[in-house]
């Protein structure tokens, strides 16, 4: 074939494809990823790009969007928030978690993950929507230096103004039923941001968000309790001695224990809890203590060499975040994703640099709006990967009870086991009809990371408001 056909060989095959994939009305062209560099064929639409929440401070969000695999337009919106704060969503959830995409362990291309949210799942599956917030995160940036310091206040609010500004790029979305989802930090982003968006509700006479749930893994809720909670769960791991785990719990009083001076509580204290980190030591990865940890010096010379640099371990691939950055920071990428368009004078990290977050914002306690967010009629569901150390299920699980009993709710589901394909995916009690409590067995800070398959049979009967199954008998969602 001569070059000219070849040529126009080409350029039909690619208006073929961008024709399929915005024959909806009100889908942004600008924005359809056509494909990812070392991406695998899918069946599904995927979208990236800019919502400027403010165009007089030069403030933009980074958003990926991908389409549930069938019926689209039947399948309900799911938004997922990383913690930090000043963590990416765009690394963490979408490529790393619950997307349909994985880095490849030479961190030029990308492989699928079958246990994908957007996937079918007998009849199960949701659109997916990941945002790099706030600004300063990832790709999201403002042209207003100032803007970089900021708090849980104007991150919320400007989560909702990208939603109705996003609204407007995909319209069909707007009365959808709307789920919101994260980890960590998302503790605080995603009970803030559903306050925000029932206020908005409450003031509108037209659009009011569709929110149908809430559910939030190894959430940061209240830190005195949870801060509390990494050194018991230290203690009933074997992980530091009985002299230092009763050391701490006797002479620290975590009342006084906040963001801005951790520290700031008795000497003795101090001393045991330093004691504490040295023995657990720079070998464990915190976030999930049976995994191996990954050594950056090796893998990244292996980056470098193209060779595949993938060390698995509980079969999780413990070099995923470096593999991430690496393919992240690829010009080709950032060019397929219409990321970085302000040329960026850092490269993409996991998390912020120049962000100047509020350090005493950590310190508030999220469970007033948690009971908010039930007060009108919205399922919550916490959940908890059971091997992590940073925001452990033991604080998560009192704060659940205690919020439980400040509502004058009655246990519905006595605490027990839960099953995926016949074994025991972790454990669960239900609070009145709206509150559950869940751990993940085996799972990690990061639950669909390490435990991606127990993680979707709980997502998809969070959306569809069933209970988890307490017997060995298949379920709907195995």
């Amino acid at each position: 074939m001569g070059s000219g056909r070849w040529c126009l060989g080409l350029l039909l095959v690619w208006w073929l494809v961008v024709s399929s994939n915005v024959e909806v009305k009100g889908y942004p062209v600008e924005d359809l990823v056509v494909g990812l560099p070392g991406q695998p064929e899918v069946e599904f639409k995927q979208f990236a790009g800019y919502v400027d929440v403010d165009v007089k401070h030069g403030r933009s969000l980074f958003y990926y969007f991908v389409e549930a695999v069938v019926d689209p337009q039947d399948k309900p919106l799911t938004l997922w928030l990383n913690g930090g704060p000043g963590c990416s969503s765009i690394g963490g959830g979408a490529f790393t978690e619950l997307g349909p995409f994985y880095p490849r362990g030479d961190g030029r291309g990308l492989r699928r993950n079958t246990m994908s949210w957007n996937k079918v799942f007998i009849f199960v599956a949701s659109n997916l929507l990941f945002v790099e917030s706030p600004a300063g995160v990832g790709w999201s940036y403002s042209n207003t230096t100032a803007d970089y310091t900021c708090g849980d206040d104007s991150t919320a609010k400007d989560m909702r103004t990208f939603f109705l500004k996003w609204h407007k790029k995909f319209p069909e979305y707007k009365s959808r039923e709307l789920f919101l989802t994260g980890e960590s930090y998302a503790g605080h982003y995603i009970p803030q941001l559903a306050d925000v968006l029932l206020d908005y509700n409450a003031r509108s006479t037209g659009f009011k968000f569709n929110i149908k749930g809430v559910a939030i893994g190894n959430p940061l809720l209240k830190l005195d309790r949870d801060a509390q909670a990494t050194y018991e769960f230290f203690w009933s791991h074997g992980m530091i001695s009985d002299e230092v785990g009763l050391a701490i719990m006797n002479k620290c009083d975590f009342d006084d224990y906040v963001f801005a001076s951790p520290h700031n509580m008795s000497h003795s204290c101090d001393s045991a809890i330093k004691e504490a980190n040295n023995i657990v030591g720079n070998y464990i990865n915190n976030y999930d203590v049976i995994l191996d940890v990954c050594y950056p010096s090796i893998v990244e010379q292996e980056l470098r060499l193209r060779q595949v640099a993938t060390k698995i371990s509980v079969g999780v691939d413990v070099c995923m975040t470096y593999e991430r950055r690496f393919y992240f920071n690829l010009p080709e990428v950032q060019k397929a994703l219409h990321a970085n368009r302000t040329k960026l004078p850092y490269g993409w990290s996991m998390c912020s640099r120049v962000l100047n977050y509020s350090d005493t914002d950590g310190n508030r306690d999220m469970l007033p709006l948690l009971g908010r967010i039930l007060q009108n009629g919205i399922p919550v569901w916490v959940f908890s990967g059971d091997q992590d150390s940073v925001v452990p299920f033991l604080g998560s699980r009192t704060l659940v009870r205690e919020l439980a009993h400040h509502l004058k709710l009655k246990v519905t589901v006595p605490y027990g086991v839960w099953f995926h394909k016949g074994q025991v995916g972790g454990w669960v009690t239900e609070y009145g009809n709206l509150l559950k409590f869940a751990t993940v067995r085996s799972a990690a800070h990061m639950v669909p990371y390490a435990q991606p398959s127990r993680a979707l049979h709980l997502f998809t009967s969070f959306v569809h408001g069933r209970r988890l199954p307490n017997t060995t008998r298949p379920s709907i969602d195995d």
